[in-house]
């Protein structure tokens, strides 16, 4: 496995190389884009672990050739300084996964993991809007683009403590997992809309999923129907040979200040006051 780090510090190439210490793994460096180029112009690689020195454009441009050199290799962004405006712009230039400076070898090495398991198509996550406090993307109705869009979404609230991220992230998760698997059938012809709103006090998802909608009070395989029992609709999962979970939206209500549906039941906006 061969694995070009990039970045302009030498320290974060010498710490990587420490933390990733693994014989199955060839590491290089390069110590800007330009070099970075003229190695993959000349030879493959199976990861670019990549900075995003912002609010600099070229890093982006940068991804942008990546793809253009090298479409099969895979992309894990790293960044300091976290910002929002590189979250969406590293999903833009169709990269694999994020992960945000400091980060633990654990860290960098389940990141590294999930950005080689990842197949990436060209149009997977589209951006709609990347405007700091206003992010919006749309993706196709597929199970496997969950756990790559949530760390992206998991980094977008930056400025908060661990617990209360993970938290986001897990609500945010459900939310697709629930739009493309229920609302979706995952079809993956068929789009999800999710977008993430940052205000001074809270925030706030809001998902659109191509379906006929739900009823709340038609539910009997959501652990959210019988609250006082809530392993009593494992027993209608097993009768509707649907698999294990249900879950999803008890978790939702225990996370969330406000859940709303529309009527139809296919839109959510979900609140998070902080």
């Amino acid at each position: 496995m061969k694995i070009l780090i990039v970045d302009d510090d030498p320290e974060i190439h010498h710490q990587v190389r420490l933390m990733l210490n693994d014989p199955s793994l060839t590491l290089e460096s390069a110590g800007n884009f330009n070099d970075a180029l003229v190695r993959l112009q000349s030879q493959p690689y199976d990861v670019v672990l990549t900075d995003i020195p912002g609010p600099d454009p070229d890093g982006f441009a940068f991804l942008d050739r990546i793809a253009a050199i090298r479409p099969q290799t895979k992309v894990l962004v790293m960044s300091a300084g976290n910002r929002r405006d590189r979250v969406a712009g590293s999903m833009r230039g169709r990269a694999a996964s994020y992960v945000s400076k400091p980060f633990s070898a654990e860290q960098l090495k389940d990141a590294l993991t999930e950005t080689l398991i990842l197949r990436i198509e060209p149009d997977d996550i589209e951006v709609l809007s990347d405007k700091p406090n206003w992010i919006t993307v749309r993706a196709p109705c597929k199970l496997e683009i969950a756990e790559r869009l949530t760390r992206f979404f998991r980094e977008l609230p930056s400025d908060l403590d661990q617990e209360l991220r993970d938290g986001a992230a897990t609500a945010f998760r459900e939310l697709f997992i629930n739009a493309v698997e229920h609302g979706g059938q995952l079809d993956p012809e068929k789009k999800v809309e999710l977008h993430f709103i940052r205000t001074n006090r809270s925030i706030v998802y809001y998902v659109r999923d191509p379906g006929q909608g739900f009823s709340m009070e038609d539910l009997p395989h959501a652990a959210i129907s019988s609250p006082a029992d809530p392993l009593n609709h494992v027993k209608v999962r097993e009768e509707m040979g649907v698999r294990a979970g249900g879950f999803g939206l008890l978790l939702l209500n225990n996370f969330a200040d406000e859940l709303i549906y529309n009527e139809k039941g296919n839109e959510v906006i979900l609140i998070k006051r902080l």
